[in-house]
């Protein structure tokens, strides 16, 4: 359990300088634990993005701490020496869009980050297709990308972020091109995929259709966290 779940604590960003300065974030404080799917929610400009951003160490914060587990990966300066490694072992992404390599398959779509981070090509297609079995996509292990549903699509990129068995998954709108019942499929699988590989994982979401199945819920507004209890029902 050592390297796994989240902890954020005074997360500040600036852009820019003098007049001309915005504070993005001025005080985001969030704790996700292992197994656990955590909504984010806020209106545009509330500061969603950068703490994405942040979180994903895609962008530096100004201030404040992030805990990876036991590590110390961001305090007032990055901690961690390699972010590419960061983000490749320790950081799974599922997107809105898929992203998927239209000429790759499926198998080799998924396996490819466990490849990058220096698995045997075998190792990791076998991980690959474990959780594709596991996500009910096991049958289209072959298919090529333009020959999948929307849904189908989405369950492959979550097996992606999940490959490199990472200990926090950020899924940044991942139900918002899905109707009713994919969108309630997809949030299903991320709690699974939490519970079964103690991973914790932040939403953030517009998507009013999944906001009840939280337990537990961080607005975001004017760059300040605050935390709301979820009813969390749907899953249990």
């Amino acid at each position: 359990m050592a390297e796994k779940g989240i902890r954020i604590r005074g997360l500040k960003k600036r852009y820019g300088s003098g007049d001309t300065a915005v504070d993005a974030l001025k005080k985001v404080d969030m704790t996700v634990t292992p197994g656990e799917v955590v909504g984010l929610i806020g209106p545009s400009g509330s500061g969603k993005s950068t703490l994405l951003k942040c979180l994903g160490a895609v962008i530096e914060p100004t201030g404040g701490q992030m805990v990876l587990g036991d590590h110390i990966i961001y305090d007032d300066g990055w901690k961690v020496k390699d972010l590419r490694a960061l983000r490749r072992d320790r950081i799974g992404f599922v997107f809105q869009a898929p992203y998927l390599i239209p000429f790759l398959d499926v198998t080799d779509n998924v396996a490819l980050p466990a490849m990058l981070a220096g698995s045997p090509n075998s190792d990791a297609r076998k991980r690959a297709m474990d959780l594709l079995q596991a996500l009910d996509v096991g049958h289209r292990a072959k298919a090529m990308p333009t020959q999948l549903s929307g849904g189908e699509q989405q369950r492959v990129s979550i097996a992606r972020g999940l490959v490199n068995r990472p200990p926090v998954i950020l899924a940044d709108e991942p139900t918002a091109p899905l109707d009713s019942e994919r969108a309630m499929a997809v949030i299903r699988i991320l709690n699974n995929m939490a519970q079964k590989f103690e991973t914790a994982i932040i939403v953030v979401t517009h998507d009013e259709k999944i906001i009840p199945t939280f337990k537990r819920i961080y607005h975001i507004r004017d760059g300040v966290t605050y935390e709301e209890k979820g009813k969390g029902r749907a899953f249990e």
